[in-house]
């Protein structure tokens, strides 16, 4: 699908920054769009682990097809975590055969980074939840005619302030705003939403009950950051793959540019760190599929590893190319481009080292044996003590 459809049409749609409904058709059409949904509500019963395979393919060609596909992942996780089985038949059926689509509506002007700052509101109203404010960076937006909207419930509570609820095209009070003019990824729509009096059903509430939203936004994420992680890698190798045949062509001081060490350096570094992000990527949605208890740091390794992996195999892409990488009418320029918004977001690679280091620091309690062989500020000696012991007695 990558190679047949999505490669041929990528140049076409990074310039007109118009949805590429042709190829959504197509990957509906294999029913690719199931891959990550459960057999039981008409996916192809697979788990995060498969959804980054197919995420890695598509973004070898074209990076923004790679997050036009995965994002309808990240829309629909909450719904996989929480929603009734009712609400999973109603809205994942239709998502898995690519009737419809979807976005995750979280982010706000003042809540990017620090998820738990929302102000947009919900009030229950009767049957109805009123829904008031705007999401901003909303990736799928206006395409998708299912939203997974985050927003505040309880404004007096600090731990369960924030629900999940969905919210359907065409609701009233609901409308589309400002679509972005973005440097990659620009064959996918991300815009502002607004939500101005916007009333829906109560049995939309995803998790039972109001204030699990935070909570359920935090796993879909970790369940997400490796597919964002996948994009990169697919990305990268489709920048390594573009670069060594120029480098095999392109001929400079009478010899192809591949026969030159530099460049067969910047290869062979740029091979190898593909190839770890894979292995970090597959570790991790392996460890997604298995509900490991170190999910979240995971999550995080494979996001901030492959992502900035990518931005440094993409430039040095570029710069094999030379003067030529840098125009646009060569495929390689754009490969950089798409590979910037993959360490900005579903969490900033500045983010994913704090969740990572205290994650380290968290798990550290498991290591207390090894203080016995750190010498203390106040207790300067205890290594030449334990030497001094083990030397008197030779037998212990």
């Amino acid at each position: 699908m990558a190679d047949r459809v999505v490669r041929p049409l990528a140049a076409k749609y990074d310039r007109l920054q118009e949805y590429p409904w042709e190829i959504r058709d197509a990957l509906a059409e294999a029913g690719l769009f199931g891959t990550w949904i459960p057999k039981e509500f008409g996916g192809g019963g697979g788990g995060v682990l498969d959804l980054c395979l197919v995420v890695e393919e598509l973004s070898r060609a074209c990076g923004g097809v790679g997050v036009l596909f995965a994002v309808n992942a990240l829309g629909s996780f909450p719904i996989l975590l929480s929603g009734t089985d009712e609400q999973k038949h109603k809205y994942l059926e239709p998502i898995a055969k690519g009737e419809k689509l979807i976005a995750f509506g979280l982010s706000e002007r003042p809540a990017g980074s620090d998820a738990s700052g929302l102000i947009t509101s919900a009030v229950e109203d009767g049957d109805e939840w009123v829904l008031n404010g705007s999401k901003k960076w909303t990736t799928n937006g206006g395409a998708a005619d299912i939203y997974s909207v985050f927003a505040v419930t309880d404004p007096n509570s600090r731990s369960r302030r924030i629900s999940a609820i969905i919210v359907e095209k065409g609701d009233p009070g609901f409308e589309i705003g400002r679509a972005e003019d973005k440097m990659g990824i620009r064959c996918v729509p991300v815009v502002e939403l607004h939500f101005d009096g916007c009333r829906v059903p109560k049995d939309r509430l995803l998790g039972g009950r109001p204030g699990l939203g935070f909570k359920h936004a935090m796993m879909t994420l970790d369940r997400a950051r490796p597919g964002v992680a996948a994009q990169a890698v697919g990305l990268a190798a489709g920048a390594l793959e573009y670069a060594t045949v120029y480098a095999t062509q392109r001929k400079q001081f009478g010899a192809a540019i591949s026969s030159f060490q530099m460049i067969q350096q910047m290869l062979a570094d740029m091979a190898s760190r593909v190839e770890a992000g894979r292995q970090l990527v597959h570790a991790a949605a392996r460890a997604c599929d298995a509900g490991v208890p170190q999910l979240t740091k995971m999550a995080a390794l494979s996001k901030l590893f492959a992502t900035d992996m990518a931005m440094q195999v993409t430039t040095d892409a570029v710069q094999i190319f030379g003067g030529y990488g840098y125009m646009k009418d060569y495929p390689i320029e754009k490969f950089m481009r798409d590979a910037k918004i993959t360490q900005i977001y579903e969490g900033t690679n500045q983010v994913q080292r704090l969740v990572i280091a205290r994650n380290l620091i968290k798990e550290s309690g498991k290591l207390d044996h090894l203080s016995a062989f750190i010498p203390l500020p106040d207790h300067p000696n205890t290594l030449d003590d334990q030497a001094r012991a083990e030397r008197a007695s030779p037998g212990a």
